[in-house]
């Protein structure tokens, strides 16, 4: 039978793993019952886009063959800039599908038709400008540099992102998606990129919370009063 003292000391250890881990343990509960009741469709702003757009189809485009692309084409997709086609080739350059001409960057005009093309109407745009590096944390991190970013009228600080490399609809950020991304933060561990589930941290954590869940059952263990009549029995 485990002694008073022992069973003092294990008390005491899992009193201070609990004062310890309290707080990163509330907020894991917080965020998966947030990750629970929130619709991700939401989160990812799809209620905000133009769910039924259908990418224009273009005649009469030169042949990619055409373009001069120095060491061939490895990939290619076409891009509406403006109401014009636009040949987005090997992930770097825009070469116009008309005319073959080299498109180096977009303007915030197409920008904005891009941007109303893939948003929902009735949106109205409170600003647009460009941006040339995000930090960690920024809401549009590992994503092509420069962009513009189109800021509408919205209580949820609505905003879309337009890369001016390549003239792509990039993604959607607002309130809840900010609220979310925090709480995903604080879910991993991870704050720095907020995507790494392998942080020496959350390992830590980790195994220390598995440690105070088992030293909640040896305590009970000990301290239970059946346990001990049960183990004070003679035969």
């Amino acid at each position: 039978m485990v002694t008073k003292q022992t069973a003092y000391k294990i008390r005491k250890a899992h009193r201070y793993l609990g004062l310890f881990l309290g707080i990163q343990f509330l907020l894991w509960t917080t965020s998966g019952i947030y990750f629970s009741w929130t619709d991700i469709d939401k989160i990812h702003g799809d209620h905000f886009k133009n769910t039924e757009y259908q990418p224009k189809a273009f005649a009469n485009l030169i042949s990619p063959s055409q373009l001069n692309v120095s060491g061939g084409i490895n990939t290619i997709a076409l891009r509406d800039i403006g109401d014009s086609p636009y040949y987005w080739i090997n992930k770097e350059q825009l070469y116009n599908a008309l005319d073959g001409s080299v498109k180096k960057k977009i303007t915030q005009e197409e920008a904005l038709y891009i941007a109303t093309l893939n948003m929902k109407s009735g949106l109205v745009v409170e600003n647009i400008e460009q941006i040339n590096e995000t930090g960690k944390h920024h809401e549009y991190r590992e994503k092509l540099l420069p962009a513009y970013v189109i800021s509408y009228q919205s209580d949820e600080a609505l905003k879309a992102y337009v890369s001016i490399k390549d003239g792509r609809f990039q993604t959607v950020r607002h309130r809840d998606w900010r609220w979310f991304d925090f709480l995903w933060m604080t879910h991993t561990m991870d704050y720095q990129s907020r995507d790494n589930f392998n942080t020496i941290i959350l390992r830590a954590f980790s195994l220390l919370g598995l440690i105070t869940v088992l030293s909640g059952f040896l305590l009970w263990f000990t301290s239970s009063p059946t346990i001990r009549k049960f183990l004070n029995v003679r035969p």
